[in-house]
C-alpha cells in the first residue's frame, strides 16, 4: 500500500508539470522543449533566495510560479513569436519552434551548472519542515498530501476554464481554427501569453514541490521531466484534459512497479516503451480524437 502512496504523489508532480505543456501544445500549438528548464529555474531561483532569506512553504512556491511565468511568457515573447512571425508557413514554425525551446532551454541550465558546479541544489526553507504523519499504517508527508491536492484542483480549474471561461474557450476555438477565430476578434497573442504564463507557473510551482519531496534536484532534473511529460501527453492524447490526468498517473504506476521488481536501471526506459506501445495501437492516444486539425 505505501507504493500507492509513491504512485499518486508521483503521479500528481506529472501532471502538475505535464498539464501546462498540453494546453500549449493542444491549443495554441506550441509543443514548449524549454518547459524542463522553467521547471527546473523556477526551484533554483528560489533556493538562491532562501539562501539569503528565511521565508515560508507559500512564499517559497510564489517565488516557484511568479519565476515560471515570467520566464515562459519571456520566451514566447523573445523567441517563440519572433519564429512565427518569420516562418513560411505553419509546419515550419512548428519545428522551428521546437528547435527554438531546445536552445532556449540551454541557458538557464548553462546558469544553475555553473553556480552549483552540476551539482544536486535543494531549498533550505528553515521555517518549513517537511514532517510524516500515519494514516491507517501508510506513512505520508505534508507536501506528498499538498502535492496531490494543488495537483489535482489545478487540473479541475483547468478544465473548468477552458470550457468554461470566454478565454477558454477563445483558446479552444484557435486550436480547431486560428484563422476563424482571428476573424471573429480573438486576439491569439494575447491569450497566447495568459496561456504560457499559466503553463510557466504551474512548471514553477511543480519543480518547488518535486524538490521539496527529494530534498534535493539536479539542473538537469528538468530534462528528465520534459521526457515524462511528453509520455504523458502522448498516452493520454494531445489536449485531452483527462487524457494528461490518465498519463501521469499510468506512467507514475508503471515505473513505481518497474522499481520495486528490479533494481530501477529499467525505469527511465518506461517512458520511451509507453510511448513506442500507445503510437504502435492508438497514434492519438487513449482520450485523443482520431483525427485532429492542427492549425
Amino acid at each position: 500500500m505505501q507504493d500507492l502512496v509513491s504512485v499518486v504523489t508521483l503521479g500528481s508532480v506529472y501532471l502538475l508539470f505535464a498539464l501546462g505543456m498540453s494546453i500549449t501544445w493542444g491549443t495554441i500549438d506550441i509543443l514548449n522543449f524549454a518547459h524542463g528548464s522553467v521547471f527546473m529555474f523556477s526551484a533554483f531561483s528560489a533556493s538562491l533566495v532562501l539562501e539569503r532569506l528565511t521565508l515560508g512553504l507559500v512564499p517559497v512556491l510564489l517565488i516557484g510560479v511568479v519565476v515560471g511565468a515570467l520566464m515562459s511568457v519571456l520566451i514566447q515573447v523573445v523567441a517563440f513569436e519572433q519564429i512565427i512571425k518569420r516562418a513560411r508557413d505553419r509546419r515550419t514554425a512548428e519545428m522551428q519552434i521546437l528547435i527554438g525551446g531546445i536552445g532556449v532551454a540551454i541557458i538557464p541550465l548553462a546558469i544553475a551548472q555553473h553556480h552549483t558546479q552540476s551539482n544536486p541544489f535543494g531549498l533550505n526553507a528553515s521555517s518549513f519542515t517537511v514532517e510524516s504523519i500515519s494514516l491507517g499504517g501508510l506513512r505520508i508527508t505534508n507536501i506528498q498530501v499538498l502535492t496531490v491536492l494543488l495537483a489535482l484542483a489545478l487540473w479541475a480549474a483547468a478544465a473548468v476554464w477552458l470550457r468554461r471561461s470566454r478565454q477558454g474557450l477563445a483558446l479552444r476555438a484557435i486550436g480547431v481554427d486560428a484563422q476563424t477565430a482571428a476573424l471573429m476578434g480573438v486576439d491569439r497573442r494575447r491569450l497566447a501569453l495568459v496561456t504560457m504564463a499559466v503553463a510557466g507557473g504551474m512548471a514553477g510551482l511543480s519543480g518547488v514541490l518535486f524538490t521539496f519531496s527529494l530534498g534535493a534536484i539536479t539542473p538537469e532534473s528538468g530534462d528528465t521531466l520534459l521526457v515524462k511529460a511528453f509520455a504523458c501527453i502522448i498516452l493520454g492524447g494531445v489536449g485531452s484534459m483527462l487524457g494528461v490526468a490518465f498519463g501521469a498517473y499510468l506512467l507514475a504506476a508503471a515505473e513505481v512497479v518497474i522499481l520495486t521488481q528490479t533494481n530501477g536501471s529499467w525505469v527511465e526506459a518506461v517512458s520511451f516503451g509507453l510511448i513506442f506501445l500507445v503510437l504502435l495501437v492508438r497514434p492519438a492516444g487513449v482520450f485523443g480524437r482520431k483525427e485532429v486539425r492542427r492549425t
